[in-house]
């Protein structure tokens, strides 16, 4: 097994860990236990726990943003935005999404090291990459922005506020197609809103 794979599988290990036990809760010893594999190779891969669990916040990025985007990419902004967001991915995702999203909510109410962790390797990532993302668009003539880091966070907040399920709150949609047409609606009035302007001159 390559060191790529085995970080991979102790990833999904440790997420697994995280969820029963928490991050208190949560050991190295533990870690490299279920993994069955020795404890120098574990701090080898992970030389501690924080960066355990920056390596599980990467991975739940890329289950909430699929950025980068392949640069040969010509479908419409308001598909691809679409694609970005993952607005329609199947439950199974979605209960994956969700149990991470409720583990770091939780977690961070207890711990100011777990909020700025995700909010370093989480939140704010994320923003960057969707801005740059906007960047580029802007610049292949696809939209006009002045703030791209704005316009990031803006859809950001429309669209996870949307898409994920908060524990304790009432569920906001009586089915997921209801939601999934409320979140094209929000993609098609950003996209409107950031439509180059033609010359009236």
């Amino acid at each position: 097994m390559t060191d790529e794979e085995r970080r991979a599988e102790i990833v999904r290990e440790a997420r697994a860990i995280f969820y029963e036990l928490g991050y208190a809760g949560t050991t190295m010893d533990l870690v490299a236990n279920r993994c069955r594999i020795s404890k120098q190779t574990l701090y080898r891969l992970f030389p501690s726990k924080t960066d355990l669990f920056v390596a599980i916040i990467a991975q739940h990025r890329a289950s909430m943003l699929a950025l980068p985007r392949p640069e040969d990419e010509t479908l419409p902004f308001d598909k691809t935005l679409e694609q970005i967001f993952m607005i329609d991915i199947d439950e199974d995702r979605e209960r994956e999404r969700d149990a991470f999203i409720h583990l770091v909510i939780s977690e961070s109410q207890q711990s100011p090291e777990i909020a700025m962790l995700l909010h370093t390797y989480g939140g704010k990532q994320s923003q960057q990459m969707l801005a740059d993302w906007l960047l580029e668009q802007q610049r292949r003539g696809v939209i006009e922005i002045a703030d791209a880091e704005s316009g990031a966070r803006m859809l950001m907040s429309m669209i996870f506020d949307a898409m994920i399920s908060r524990p304790g709150r009432p569920k906001d949609w009586t089915d997921r197609e209801t939601r999934l047409r409320h979140l094209r609606h929000c993609i098609a009035i950003f996209t409107a809103g950031v439509r180059p302007r033609q010359d009236s001159g």
